[in-house]
């Protein structure tokens, strides 16, 4: 099966050795994702706003794929203050309420850096 990687330019992704998401087949992974905290529209204080640019993003990577949030499977939310969790379920269910992929909500003690309160992991299967 043929591989394919989606970049996305970050510079962490030759710093690191690894790109925004792979599919194979009708797999697709997607990295770990924080959002693009701006301080106007994102501030480092929102899960809400943190969350639902994640989701943003990781939408139109989908779609460079030629899927969509339909096909997420399953999602990984790590974030460092479990008490956001009713701001972050508000946004994951923006997308996925009639969804409903299986997920997990982490607690970690930090983060790439102090601004991001969430980070999210997806899993995506292409119906064959």
């Amino acid at each position: 099966m043929k591989r394919e990687n989606i970049l996305t330019g970050s510079p962490w992704e030759d710093k690191m050795g690894y790109c925004r998401a792979v599919r194979i087949g009708n797999i697709i992974e997607v990295s770990g994702t924080v959002a693009i905290v701006d301080g106007e529209k994102v501030k480092a204080d929102d899960a809400f706003a943190q969350t639902l640019n994640i989701l943003e993003r990781i939408e139109k990577v989908l779609q460079d794929l030629n899927v969509g949030m339909k096909d997420v499977i399953r999602t990984r939310i790590f974030t460092t203050d479990i008490t956001t969790f009713e701001d972050v379920a508000r946004a994951h269910a923006t997308f996925f309420k009639d969804i409903k992929p299986t997920t997990g909500f982490y607690e970690v003690s930090k983060l790439v850096a102090p601004e991001y309160l969430v980070e999210i992991e997806f899993t995506a299967v292409v119906a064959g």
